[in-house]
């Protein structure tokens, strides 16, 4: 699972022209689930972007947590993380995980945020959506699972 985390002064999703979600101060993340992806890959991405420490503290230090700070979070679906272009110019999106699946452990995460406490938003899973933000720093982290195994 793969999870870019920016934080932001304000995130919407749009279909059509029309706002369908949106928050405040706090997170956008970018979402992908890779097919072998397992419930520890959600539980670990999931407990980095509630913890990580990137928001600024009295001192201006990034010291604060999203639940710290009040903050809420927008979580949008994008396969397209897992793209490997190791090879030619068209991305294989060979390890990203099948819909079912995809959508499956992308609840699974939203979940896990908002047992955490945090207010979350999400995006419309497979709709053509536009993502708006203002980012703020900017800070922008990957969070990956592979990484902790």
């Amino acid at each position: 699972m793969r999870a870019v985390v920016t934080r932001v002064t304000a995130a919407s999703v749009s279909i059509d022209r029309v706002v369908v979600s949106q928050i405040a101060h706090g997170l956008l993340v970018l979402l992908g689930v890779a097919s072998e992806d397992e419930v520890a890959d959600a539980d670990y991405v999931a407990s980095k972007i509630k913890d990580l420490r990137i928001f600024g503290d009295d001192e201006g230090r990034m010291n604060r947590s999203v639940l710290e700070v009040g903050g809420a979070v927008l979580v949008v679906s994008q396969f397209t993380l897992l793209a490997d272009t190791r090879r030619g110019r068209r991305p294989s999106f060979i390890r990203a995980a099948a819909p079912d699946k995809a959508r499956a452990f992308y609840e699974m995460l939203c979940d896990r945020l908002r047992a955490a406490g945090l207010p979350v938003s999400t995006g419309v899973f497979q709709a053509d959506m536009q993502v708006s933000s203002i980012n703020d720093g900017p800070v922008t982290i990957v969070v990956d699972s592979r990484e902790a195994r």
